[in-house]
């Protein structure tokens, strides 16, 4: 479609009234009301960039599995139409952020209809425009690609990877494990500390040099050093 409020709130609508199957991929050149985590505004100049939502009818009990297994499509099909690895510069952040050069390049938003158990999983990929603070395949990459043929791509790859296959993968790709993070919780409250590792529900594990945190909500900022 050509401009859509939300892609992941007309998908929710839609299933809720049975008129779409699962891994329906619904697709808008532009939105004017997109979200990203924690009520994030997700905006972008008309057909720059991707702006996806995928339906999931018989979701696994924890859906963090999804939106890491789309981030993860994502990098795969990056690095397939790039025609190259990119392990040094593409990766995740913990939960669901790809950065490229430790810059969002993408963000993925999971949302489950309370009527009928379902799970949308949301995506936005700076294809051709990023703001100042995030990258895009166009300016670091100097992929020039149409967001729909990066969607062909990773579609194929959602379905290639299954929820083994993705856990082990995640762990991989994840560029928050080992770093040094600040994470701001719920409550305005923060911890520091060092992300040691994910359990298989997606929680992500942070040591503060006394308690190792078990987490499932938080939002991560990458620290280059040992704050004063």
């Amino acid at each position: 479609m050509a401009e859509t409020a939300s892609t992941n709130a007309d998908l929710l609508s839609a299933v809720e009234a049975g008129t779409v199957g699962n891994r329906t991929a619904l697709l808008a050149d532009h939105q004017t009301a997109g979200r990203g985590r924690l009520d994030r505004r997700w905006d972008a100049p008309p057909q720059a960039n991707l702006l996806v939502s995928l339906l999931f009818t018989n979701p696994p009990s924890s859906p963090s599995i999804l939106t890491q297994r789309v981030g993860l499509a994502a990098i795969a099909a990056i690095e397939e139409l790039a025609g190259a690895d990119l392990r040094s510069r593409l990766g995740l952040k913990w939960p669901n952020d790809v950065l490229l050069d430790g810059r969002k390049l993408a963000g993925v938003l999971a949302q489950r209809s309370a009527a009928t158990g379902a799970v949308v999983v949301g995506i936005g990929v700076n294809v051709g425009w990023a703001p100042d603070t995030g990258s895009s395949l166009a300016r670091e990459l100097a992929l020039d690609i149409a967001p729909r043929a990066l969607l062909d791509r990773m579609l194929c790859e959602v379905d290639r990877l299954d929820d083994g296959a993705t856990m082990v993968a995640y762990r991989t790709r994840l560029l928050t494990l080992g770093q040094r993070v600040r994470v701001e919780l719920p409550g305005d409250q923060v911890l520091i500390g060092t992300a040691t590792g994910v359990d298989e529900d997606g929680r992500i594990f942070v040591d503060d040099g006394t308690t190792t945190h078990t987490l499932d909500v938080g939002d991560v900022v990458h620290l280059r050093s040992s704050p004063d």
